[in-house]
């Protein structure tokens, strides 16, 4: 919400500098998000007086100008313009000035002839034919008729000699969303006086308001109130100047007398308004309804908007005129010729209003309003305000008398006041006095000891909002510091939280970056990673209103994300990345609202000293950081998104928590990445289930170990992780490391066979291992292997 400081002053009268003004509305609750003075761009740019203007002696279209601009001698111009004559006021940028956009003047000779600026034209002042009709389009700007004089800072010709301030207003006050909503806010901060104005409605203009219109409202869920009133032989013309200048310090673009008095009253009451062109009222009826059966209405910006059955439409008796809320329609526009006016000042239901403006994609002011659920008392005294206005302007005749259907009347709402609760919760010592006359800045009265809440303050609905009331008047500042009440509370990180944490720690460790992605993904992304149809991953969750196509679905596996994060680094040429993430994933569950959300491990990395060994140490070192029991590795050869050869499933207890391995080179491809990419998807949920028991102090051994070596021959198929997994069953406790060290294929071994051969330690807490202690332990291995995998000693 942008408010002009000197439109503010009709309702409040403050000193205050802007940035006092910013300090202290921010600390009283309205958020300041900055404050722009509109004559910090253009400067040292004067109203000037031509004194002479004579042909120059070498040009035959530039004139050499002698402009008073209130110094002590005239300065010389040179001017390109035909249309400066003597006598005329003109503004003149001079030496070391600057324009609209940065432009820089400064003093120069324009064939032979010193010029010492410059005469403006509207446009090189930032301005525009809309901000100053009376202005010639192609020429210098004349100001004999803009009650300016010789000197003037022509800021304050334009209106710039004012400061605009950005308020952050909250959705749980559209109060706000208001100058006379941040005027009483600004009285209640500075405890300052605000001056309301009551519109004042002359009337009597030809004719009898319910015999020229009628108004039905057959959807009264939808249109809460609908107020009209009626203006006759309307003169369109260009507002007034101070209107003008208001509106544009707002960011509106004045258009009309009759529009702009509409945007007016929205910026000043918070109540969005229309103008309808009464000769295009069919019927001399308006029915605010559902679209129904109608298909299409073309609106105020010249598109075809396809309707709905649900949309709210106004309407006449036999085609819709406008879209409830959101835009008039091209067929009842304002226009230059229009004698009669229909002014609609409504409230519309702000969830009916929400959705046609996201299905049309066509949010507005007046929709943005509207979603607030702006207060339906605001309706009438903003048409009486236009109406006003329309007099003050003497822009037309306004009718006597008033449409107004109230069908959705807002319930009193009357709160208990409770200064000790209020203390206790505040922890202050704030008196009941104190308390209503904080109220009572805010025009909140209290009577009997209840709080009778305004109908424009929804917020207000128990005691916690009264004491925020109490707390932002009374200063935040001001509340002592004190220590927490009530029972004493712990803080710290679950179980989870410190898993998570190490996790990160030790991926950071080895060399990998975390990166954190978007739960939102393309449901592309499973054809990218070549994903068969009937993957249950395919199964993902639709968003009923995402930013577009790429993230439209919540994402079943964190591979396409990681691989995005990759191929991005490969694109801007870095050669080799190591990335992690701890990505959340949302899996449907049949029956039920809400999916799981289980949380994953990602690895990702590519680069010249990438293979699967590396990504496979990586994740046996993270694991062993986290402290879970043992992993066992299976290779996998039927996952489309890895290659076949180099893909290994995770398995502890008999869970398969994660996969690894090289990702499929066509799946690369797909990510326009040609070199080899490794990723590791580990299912960090499931290892809170399988972690191993605290580790314990174990003192240095006092026995020395007995190392024994042992090659056995096996088939191609047995993997060395079934040989440890063997061996260490039957090796018995004595056992104390397993280390491959040889494998082995070539002369003196079958095809289709190899040799692998291990290191075996042993050792005893209790004494010195011997050959007899050692044998029976190998022979039980030897045994075991021949019986379990068909491995023989070599």
């Amino acid at each position: 919400m942008n408010l002009s400081r000197k439109w503010l002053k009709e309702f409040v009268d403050i000193q205050a500098s802007d940035r006092e003004y910013a300090e202290i509305m921010t600390i009283a609750g309205q958020k300041v998000e900055t404050t722009a003075r509109l004559d910090e761009e253009i400067k040292n740019v004067k109203v000037g007086k031509v004194l002479s203007i004579v042909r120059h002696e070498n040009s035959d279209h530039m004139w050499v100008c002698q402009i008073d601009v209130g110094e002590a001698e005239p300065v010389q111009i040179v001017t390109g313009a035909q249309n400066v004559r003597q006598g005329d006021l003109v503004p003149a940028a001079l030496h070391n000035s600057y324009l609209a956009g940065g432009v820089h003047i400064t003093k120069g000779k324009l064939r032979g002839e010193v010029s010492n600026g410059m005469l403006c034209s509207i446009q090189e002042l930032g301005l525009t034919h809309n901000d100053f009709p009376d202005a010639c389009e192609d020429g210098i700007w004349i100001l004999n008729d803009e009650d300016a004089h010789v000197g003037q800072d022509i800021n304050e010709v334009i209106g710039n000699d004012d400061a605009v301030v950005e308020f952050e207003i909250t959705n749980n006050r559209p109060d706000c969303y208001s100058l006379i909503g941040l005027a009483r806010e600004t009285a209640a901060a500075f405890n300052v006086p605000l001056k309301l104005h009551e519109p004042v409605v002359k009337g009597g203009g030809p004719g009898e308001l319910t015999e020229l219109l009628d108004v039905e409202t057959p959807d009264p869920d939808l249109c809460l109130r609908y107020t009209a009133r009626m203006v006759r032989n309307v003169k369109i013309a260009p507002s007034p100047k101070w209107m003008r200048q208001r509106l544009r310090a707002a960011g509106i673009r004045p258009i009309n007398n009759i529009v702009d008095i509409t945007n007016y009253v929205m910026v000043e009451y918070g109540q969005p308004m229309h103008a309808f062109d009464y000769r295009y009222v069919g019927g001399g009826k308006i029915i605010v309804r559902r679209a129904g059966e109608d298909k299409t209405l073309t609106t105020l910006d010249g598109s075809v908007r396809n309707l709905s059955p649900d949309m709210l439409v106004i309407a006449d008796e036999t085609r819709p005129v406008g879209l409830a809320g959101i835009m008039g329609g091209e067929n009842s526009e304002i226009v230059s010729d229009t004698v009669d006016v229909v002014f609609e000042s409504a409230n519309f239901n702000g969830t009916s209003i929400r959705k046609t403006a996201l299905a049309l994609g066509m949010r507005t002011e007046a929709s943005g309003k509207f979603e607030k659920n702006i207060d339906p008392m605001l309706t009438l005294p903003a048409v009486n305000r236009a109406c006003e206005l329309v007099e003050l302007l003497r822009a037309g005749e306004v009718l006597d008398g008033v449409i107004d259907i109230l069908n959705y009347i807002p319930a009193p709402v009357a709160l208990p006041l409770e200064p000790d609760r209020i203390n206790a919760l505040l922890g202050t010592d704030i008196s009941e006095a104190d308390m209503i006359e904080y109220l009572r800045r805010e025009q909140i009265s209290v009577e009997d000891g209840k709080v009778i809440v305004p109908t424009w303050r929804p917020d207000l609905r128990r005691m916690a909002d009264l004491a925020e009331e109490v707390a932002r008047f009374y200063g935040y500042n001001n509340i002592p510091t004190t220590l927490m009440r009530g029972a004493t509370t712990r803080g710290g990180y679950s179980p989870s939280q410190k898993l998570e944490n190490q996790a990160g720690a030790a991926a950071r460790a080895m060399g990998y970056s975390e990166i954190i992605t978007y739960s939102f993904v393309s449901p592309a992304g499973m054809d990218m990673i070549r994903a068969p149809k009937d993957d249950p991953r395919r199964n993902q969750i639709k968003l009923l209103n995402p930013l577009g196509e790429d993230s439209s679905v919540m994402r079943t596996t964190g591979i396409p994300s990681m691989l995005d994060i990759l191929s991005r680094n490969y694109a801007y040429h870095n050669k080799s990345a190591r990335l992690y993430e701890l990505a959340k994933i949302y899996l449907p569950v049949a029956g039920e609202d809400l999916p799981r959300e289980p949380k994953l491990l990602m690895l990702g990395s590519y680069g010249p000293e990438e293979d699967f060994y590396s990504l496979k140490g990586a994740v046996e070192g993270i694991l062993s950081q986290l402290n879970v029991l043992p992993v066992s590795f299976e290779a996998v050869t039927d996952n489309p998104s890895f290659h076949p050869g180099r893909c290994a499933a995770l398995i502890i207890e008999g869970k398969r928590i994660g996969l690894l391995g090289q990702i499929h080179p066509l799946a690369a491809r797909n990510y326009g990445m040609d070199c080899e990419v490794y990723c590791a998807e580990l299912n960090f949920t499931e290892l809170l289930s399988v972690l191993a028991p605290e580790k314990t102090f174990t003192a240095l051994p006092r026995f020395p170990a007995t190392s024994r070596d042992l090659a056995v021959v096996c088939d191609e198929a047995v993997t060395v992780g079934a040989l440890e997994a063997c061996i260490t069953g039957a090796a018995g406790k004595l056992l104390r490391e397993i280390k491959l060290f040889d494998v082995y294929r070539g002369t003196g071994i079958q095809p289709g066979k190899k040799s692998v051969a291990f290191s075996l330690t042993f050792r005893a807490e209790d004494r010195t291992l011997t050959d007899a202690d050692i044998e029976p332990a190998m022979d039980k291995i030897v045994k075991t292997l021949e019986a379990s995998l068909n491995a023989v000693r070599r």
